[in-house]
């Protein structure tokens, strides 16, 4: 039924395939416009609205490690480093 599609983005004006599965997809969702960006247009788009992200340092509680976390940390709830959050979750596969 649906087809893919070449569009042009206003952005950057470069050429991307509007999709079959994307055309569903929008169609599903009651959508009535076509992208009018490219996929890296719409992130940097969603990501310039957003601002820049603060980042908070709290000790790791597994190695007491420095650990920048995206979130303020809670005294009730261990924080982890990057690298044991990564053991830790290996650990639980």
């Amino acid at each position: 039924m649906y087809e893919d599609k070449t569009l042009v983005c206003k952005e950057c004006g470069q050429e991307f395939v509007f999709t079959a599965g994307e055309q569903e997809f929008y169609a599903e969702r009651g959508f009535q416009n076509e992208p009018q960006r490219c996929k890296a247009c719409r992130d940097a788009r969603k990501a310039a609205s957003r601002g820049p992200r603060e980042y908070f340092t709290a000790t790791c509680a597994a190695c007491g490690g420095e650990a920048k976390v995206p979130f303020e940390p809670k005294s009730d709830r261990p924080v982890y480093c990057s690298d044991c959050f990564a053991r830790m979750r290996g650990e639980q596969n």
